[in-house]
């Protein structure tokens, strides 16, 4: 995870010719939540436009659009950082997320067809690589793409965006990494009990098996947080 700007080159992407004021935007958005950048690190402007090659406006433009979304935040004399989420803010996120789940995934499961079956199974074995291989980073993406592609067939495209707005404040804190190898099984676990109800389209089972599964993430992390705050990844 870098925790500075000059290393930022290693993450972010020139764009092919001139940066505009939205690929500057879904860049930073891009490397925010993809966890590559710790809560609270700095967003210097002038360090940002020199590498994109524009000025401080669609910079700031930019930032003031993440800000709204919840991911930057801004001191009039500290400049902007990344959000650092406290433990109850991440605790309420999670919970948001898994309600939201919870609206739409016996829906999604009488929905599904072959193609959704064989996307989460793939996802499914590529979380189990993870887990052997002691990939947190990559786990932490995996792990919600599983659950996007469970919930994809719903139907509710507005619910769905809802949620990838929640998703994206959470995943910056990258909480998988806040736990131990143990518990991240157990989640694993978890997940092999829900693809096993949403290939039988048994939307009852793969609700209580979310639900089940989202109390223990969000006890896990509640557990490892232990009153320590803040969440910050070094």
């Amino acid at each position: 995870m870098v925790t500075d700007a000059s290393e930022w080159t290693r993450q972010l992407r020139r764009a092919d010719g001139y940066a505009t004021g939205p690929y500057v935007l879904s860049e930073l958005r891009r490397v925010i939540v993809a966890g590559q950048l710790r809560p609270g690190a700095t967003l210097p402007v002038d360090e940002i436009g020199a590498f994109f090659e524009v000025s401080r406006i669609p910079v700031r433009e930019a930032l003031k659009t993440l800000i709204g979304e919840g991911l930057v935040r801004h001191q009039p004399r500290g400049g902007y950082t990344v959000t650092v989420l406290s433990g109850p803010e991440l605790h309420e996120l999670y919970l948001v997320r898994g309600a939201l789940e919870a609206a739409a995934i016996e829906a999604a499961t009488a929905a599904a067809t072959a193609d959704d079956d064989e996307r989460a199974h793939e996802i499914h074995q590529q979380l189990t690589a993870a887990i052997d291989a002691d990939d947190v980073h990559r786990y932490q993406n995996l792990s919600r793409a599983f659950h996007e592609t469970l919930l994809a067939p719903c139907g509710m495209p507005r619910l769905l965006h809802m949620l990838g707005l929640v998703a994206d404040l959470t995943e910056p804190s990258q909480a998988m990494s806040l736990l131990d190898a143990t518990q991240r099984a157990e989640l694993q676990t978890d997940h092999a009990l829900m693809l096993d109800a949403f290939l039988r389209r048994d939307g009852v089972h793969l609700s209580a098996a979310a639900r089940r599964h989202h109390g223990r993430l969000t006890a896990y992390i509640d557990e490892a947080r232990n009153g320590q705050g803040d969440i910050s990844v070094p």
